[in-house]
Parts: C-alpha cells; sequence; structure tokens
C-alpha cells in the first residue's frame, strides 16, 4: 500500500512552484524610481534613479559619493572606518536603504508604492 500516489507529487509540485511565484511577486520590493538622500538627520535631496550621476554628498566625517547608474544607486567611498555601507553594494529595489552611521549619511530607494505596511523604529 502507497501512501503517496502519483497525483500527490503532481499536487505537492504544482503548490510549491505557486508559492515560490507568490513568494516573489509579494515579498521582492518593486521598481525604484527615486533616491532619497538624508545627511545628519536632514533631507539633503532627493534625485531621480533615470540619470546617471555622481553625488557628493557631505557628513559629519567629510564626503560621501553616492553614484547613480542604470536605475540603481549606491555608495561608492565614505570617510568612515569600517565601510559597511559601500561593500553594501548597489540598491535597485524599491524600500532598499543603506546607512554610513559614522558619517551620518542614509540613502533609500522609493517607488509608486511603498514596499511595506508600516515601520517602527
Amino acid at each position: 500500500m502507497r501512501l503517496i500516489r502519483a497525483g500527490d507529487v503532481v499536487l505537492i509540485t504544482l503548490a510549491s512552484v505557486l508559492c515560490l511565484v507568490l513568494f516573489w511577486k509579494l515579498w521582492a520590493g518593486g521598481m525604484a524610481r527615486t533616491l532619497t538622500i538624508h545627511s545628519n538627520g536632514q533631507l539633503w535631496r532627493e534625485v531621480s534613479l533615470l540619470h546617471n550621476q555622481i553625488l557628493d554628498v557631505p557628513g559629519a566625517l567629510g564626503l560621501t559619493r553616492i553614484e547613480i547608474s542604470n536605475g540603481r544607486a549606491r555608495i561608492a567611498s565614505d570617510p568612515g572606518s569600517r565601510q559597511y555601507c559601500v561593500k553594501q553594494g548597489w540598491l535597485d529595489k524599491a524600500g532598499q536603504s543603506a546607512i554610513c552611521l559614522p558619517n551620518a549619511i542614509s540613502i533609500a530607494l522609493s517607488g509608486n508604492t511603498p514596499d511595506y505596511d508600516s515601520l517602527s523604529f
């Protein structure tokens, strides 16, 4: 007597594929359109991701270089010692962010709709 039949395998496979597709569509961030840059807790600038550019943002320790290219953004250089924000690399989905704490600089990507229900700090 077999507990799992051929129909059960097909049903489990289809359900697994459906779960993966829904996870990818609903959980992944959408297309980013703008980059918001904060310096020392204040909004420094909000720029479009459609135009390739390099921005030097003044912070507590010096200048942080932000690069925008092909609809994505990254922190290219920072005067902080650990370089965590630089190592984070390219951001390309709405809702992603990078923070350089020693220099008090943060960047965040946003799109047409937020990718969260609420935020708590």
